[in-house]
């Protein structure tokens, strides 16, 4: 080691440098007297200090370097602010609610309902997914983050539950004017919470990034054979675990009943949706898609819609860092009757009020205390099929 570090200091063969004012090649070079009277000239260092130095060099940078790093961190997090809680917006007037709306001041619709306060690091998404030309939102699912606890609750809403948006209007949540901003206002009004955001991405997106992360791994959970020619839609697999493409997976998705009748309902179908979507958050989490980010922000330009900022995307993805989604995330599916009628139209999913109340409490409430039926604004059906 010593002699590896000396051999740095030895001048190259075969060239000379040209001697200094005060010295010659042969003699020692000449020292200024020292101010406290003559003393030995200084040794010169060995290569092992001079090892010491270029360590402790070395050492010095690197000190400085993590400090840089440290303080570049702590001004990124600094510099990314907590997201904007939203207020409930004013509710409807339609006077067909099942029972009254939460206590709310129609004059200054940013007030909250008497006695609500909304928690500290506490945000509501909803997720959204449109249908295959594109015009509906066809899946809904409300997700609530507790950035502080780090846990995630999500709710899915069947898309045929009965919402009272007055007269001449469609009663069924899916349908209807004004996009997904509308349906963030519907469901605001019908469960009594604010919600912060929304992402809705198509049905192209979705297929790309299944494709994109090689597949996911999937329980089919019954026999399905559906053939629909109008929409172009054939689905056809039998029970059990498979690895669904992104295509496949769609398909799952979007199965209700068999050509026959079997099958399960609009509440199974979207507990299917909730699996899948468990299935594919896990695999755009593992360790092994860090190095597909690039791919990640082409899907999400292309296929998906938010009225996020790019701080508030920031702000979320240092947090959930933190996030252990196999045991942070819980979720459930609003309970109910789709028998429904309410002016003249059938099959309308009628939500269970006490069931519904239980799930927006245990999972999505923003708030510091639980929410009561008087909070929410439920339609019942006027009769059943």
């Amino acid at each position: 080691m010593e002699e590896r570090y000396m051999n740095v200091s030895r001048h190259p063969q075969g060239r000379r440098q040209a001697p200094r004012r005060e010295e010659a090649w042969d003699e020692p070079p000449r020292r200024a007297p020292s101010r406290r009277g003559n003393m030995p000239p200084k040794r010169r260092r060995s290569g092992a200090s001079v090892a010491v130095s270029v360590l402790m060099g070395c050492y010095k940078v690197i000190v400085v370097l993590s400090v840089l790093i440290v303080a570049g961190y702590v001004g990124f997090r600094l510099m990314v602010r907590a997201p904007e809680q939203k207020p409930l917006p004013t509710p409807g007037q339609n006077g067909t609610q099942t029972v009254p709306p939460g206590t709310v001041d129609q004059t200054q619709p940013n007030t909250l309902p008497a006695g609500l306060t909304r928690r500290e690091g506490v945000y509501t998404v909803l997720l959204a997914a449109t249908d295959k030309d594109g015009t509906r939102t066809d899946t809904m699912m409300v997700m609530c983050y507790d950035t502080v606890k780090q846990t995630v609750g999500v709710v899915s809403i069947p898309r045929d539950t009965l919402i009272d948006r007055g007269s001449g209007h469609h009663p069924k949540l899916v349908y209807g004017k004004g996009g997904v901003e509308q349906r963030v206002e519907d469901i605001s009004q019908m469960l009594g919470i604010p919600i912060d955001y929304y992402i809705k991405v198509n049905i192209k997106g979705f297929i790309s990034l299944v494709d994109y992360l090689g597949g996911i791994d999937f329980y089919v959970p019954c026999n399905m054979n559906y053939d629909d020619p109008y929409q172009d839609l054939h689905i056809h697999y039998k029970e059990g675990q498979r690895k669904l493409s992104g295509q496949q997976a769609m398909e799952v998705a979007r199965f209700r009943k068999n050509n026959d009748g079997s099958g399960y309902s609009d509440v199974g179908r979207t507990e299917t949706q909730q699996k899948l979507l468990i299935a594919l958050s896990k695999k755009v989490l593992a360790w092994g898609t860090l190095t597909k980010i690039n791919g990640f922000v082409e899907i999400f330009n292309k296929n998906v819609s938010t009225d996020l900022t790019l701080d508030n995307m920031m702000y979320f993805a240092s947090q959930a860092i933190n996030l252990e989604p196999s045991s942070a995330v819980e979720t459930a599916t609003l309970p109910g009757r789709g028998d429904g009628v309410f002016r003249g139209y059938t099959w309308c999913f009628e939500l269970d009020a006490e069931g519904t109340l239980e799930a927006v409490n245990r999972l999505i409430n923003p708030y510091d205390r639980d929410l009561t039926l008087k909070d929410m604004n439920l339609t019942k059906a006027t009769s059943y099929k």
